[in-house]
């Protein structure tokens, strides 16, 4: 989604996806719907050490990088993004809360840049951010091969926490205002801590 220049200078309103936008993690979801129910039973069980080292660590990026190399490794981003696409057509209006979706729509009627900052996948959110017609997608973009395969890594750190500055800055510049901003998680604080009108787990709809 690249940046309209007539609108460059417009102030931002930054959405979370999973938890805010949405009822439950997405990219959970886009993995489970995917994989047949033998296989995701299997890598549940290979993840085991990934999550008992999650309980030490508290790291969600590393954990969330075990999942992608045990369901992803090898995929070619064509087939991950027809799937996205799939996915997002079947699941959209069961996975986006309906009140989070009135005040994206109210927000349309005024001069900003409406960006959905996350930290999954941009890949498997970006059929839901075209549908909604965001401004601008801000993910964790997945690693892929010399043959365009994923590799089972992350291009770049967890968009989550300060990441999520760092991210919004890289790509606004550093005098970026954040009109507003919504989240619901710890993993939203510092986006939330920048924002001129910060809301915090306002929406509670379901479909």
């Amino acid at each position: 989604m690249a940046q309209d220049i007539e609108r460059a200078d417009d102030p931002i309103v930054a959405f979370d996806f999973d938890g805010t936008l949405t009822t439950k993690d997405s990219f959970t979801a886009f993995l489970k719907w995917r994989t047949p129910a033998a296989r995701w039973a299997l890598g549940g069980f290979r993840l085991i050490p990934a999550a008992c080292s999650y309980l030490i660590h508290r790291d969600r990026g590393r954990i969330k990088a075990a999942a992608v190399r045990e369901y992803l490794k090898g995929v070619p981003r064509e087939r991950l993004e027809a799937d996205a696409r799939q996915f997002a057509e079947l699941y959209s209006r069961s996975l986006l809360r309906p009140d989070a979706v009135i005040a994206w729509k109210r927000w349309r009627d005024e001069p900003v840049r409406l960006v959905i900052v996350t930290a999954s996948p941009d890949l498997v959110v970006a059929p839901f951010a075209r549908g909604l017609g965001a401004d601008d997608l801000i993910g964790t973009p997945l690693s892929f091969d010399a043959q365009d395969r994923a590799t089972g890594t992350f291009a770049s750190p967890n968009c989550r926490g300060p990441e999520k500055i760092v991210r919004l800055r890289a790509t606004f510049g550093e005098t970026l205002r954040v009109r507003a901003a919504y989240g619901d998680t710890t993993g939203d604080t510092e986006m939330l801590g920048i924002a001129e009108e910060p809301y915090y787990r306002v929406f509670t709809g379901r479909p």
